[in-house]
């Protein structure tokens, strides 16, 4: 009797460090909203050992029950056996994040002329030494991550669905370009583990936060998420990435994802503000967050704000889902801007400076000059306050 209660609490110890492995790293019921990365950062890295001790134990205590034991146990016990296999085979082959979501094994640019990319999808655009490239995010929303390189520089760009949120960065760790793969999520964000120390990275942040190089950041690069047609408009001679042929029926599951009308539950917009997944623009200044309501600067259109000690615009487009944010402050001198909604152009009534969505001033005595822009990041509420827990909010909730 002691044998078989014995055997029966390794089965299930067997199918409960298989199943939780995944279990906290992945969007399943619960999994996400509890600080886990360390239990399933230690099972993850110990997991080959766990099951070697495990099973010795299981063909110790079953032997005896295929050799001698009645027929039902030996049923029962190869029952066991099979429902192990196939958690195994689901937790290994099916759920885990890399088996899941792929890399483009075609990574296809064309230009503004031969583009087939419909000009009203959203991007997340980077120039880098002159050159500009705009990977759409029903694209890149699938594979996770797209590994380029613009204007001479590796980049990696991510997408977390699950956030709503796009970064690029620089995937040089230590002095060496780090190959990265999609190992799961940590509060509904994106995880990527490195080739070398298998350390374990946030995509909202950037930051390694289990392994090696925990506490360590990758640089970000700056990047603007915009229309594809007003991306274009602002460079004329960007490439753009084509969707993969390879990956067709898991674009399609993106269908609707820019809007937010999306059917699945982790990505659609609630459209009501400070939501679970109400829409927000975040920025940070000098390590002062601030999230601004998308229903309110849809609204206005623009918002002029201080942070700190710096006072910032920031403007919707016409096509209203542009959206750009610039310090106000340049040489020196601060600009008392606003946004004319005719012209599409900011407004300095003081020196009569006129600067397009570029930044850059077309008339008045600071005419080719650019204004100092700001990272600015649309994301769901409760991804930005999770990472920013210090955050405020625009306006005051």
């Amino acid at each position: 009797m002691k044998k078989t209660v014995l055997l029966i609490a390794c089965f299930l110890v067997l199918f409960a460090i298989e199943i939780l492995r995944v279990y906290f790293i992945m969007p399943f019921p619960g999994s996400q909203r509890s600080n886990s990365i360390g239990i399933a950062y230690f099972l993850h890295n110990h997991i080959w050992w766990i099951r070697l001790v495990l099973l010795t134990m299981l063909v110790y205590f079953t032997w005896p029950v295929f050799m001698q034991g009645r027929v039902w146990k030996k049923i029962v016990t190869g029952l066991f056996i099979l429902l192990y296999g196939f958690i195994f085979y689901l937790v290994n082959f099916r759920f885990l994040a890399d088996k899941m979501f792929y890399q483009p094994r075609q990574k296809i640019f064309a230009t503004a002329v031969s583009n087939q990319v419909d000009s009203n999808q959203l991007v997340l655009g980077i120039t880098l030494n002159g050159e500009s490239k705009a990977y759409p995010i029903e694209i890149i929303g699938y594979h996770h991550q797209v590994r380029d390189t613009v204007g001479g520089k590796p980049v990696m760009v991510t997408y977390c669905t699950v956030c709503r949120t796009g970064r690029v960065f620089d995937p040089v760790v230590e002095g060496k370009t780090e190959d990265f793969r999609l190992v799961g999520m940590d509060h509904f964000n994106a995880m990527f583990e490195d080739g070398s120390t298998k350390s374990w990275w946030r995509q909202a942040t950037g930051e390694a936060i289990a392994g090696k190089q925990k506490g360590k950041k990758l640089p970000e690069l700056f990047s603007e998420q915009m229309r594809l047609g007003t991306w274009i408009s602002l460079h004329p001679n960007t490439m753009i990435l084509q969707p993969d042929p390879n990956f067709t029926k898991q674009y399609a599951g993106l269908k609707g994802f820019d809007q937010g009308t999306i059917s699945s539950g982790l990505e659609k917009r609630d459209p009501a503000s400070w939501q679970f997944k109400s829409w927000v623009v975040g920025l940070t200044i000098d390590g002062q967050s601030r999230a601004y309501d998308w229903n309110e600067l849809v609204k206005r259109k623009w918002i002029r704000d201080t942070i700190g000690r710096q006072t910032i615009i920031l403007v919707l487009e016409n096509d209203g889902s542009s959206f750009h944010a610039w310090n106000t402050r340049l040489e020196d001198r601060q600009f008392d801007l606003y946004l004319d909604e005719n012209s599409q152009q900011l407004k300095d009534s003081s020196s009569g400076s006129s600067w397009n969505m570029s930044g850059i001033s077309t008339a008045g005595p600071f005419t080719g000059k650019r204004l100092p822009a700001i990272p600015a990041y649309q994301e769901f509420w409760h991804s930005w306050k999770m990472f920013h827990p210090a955050t405020t909010t625009y306006p005051d909730k």
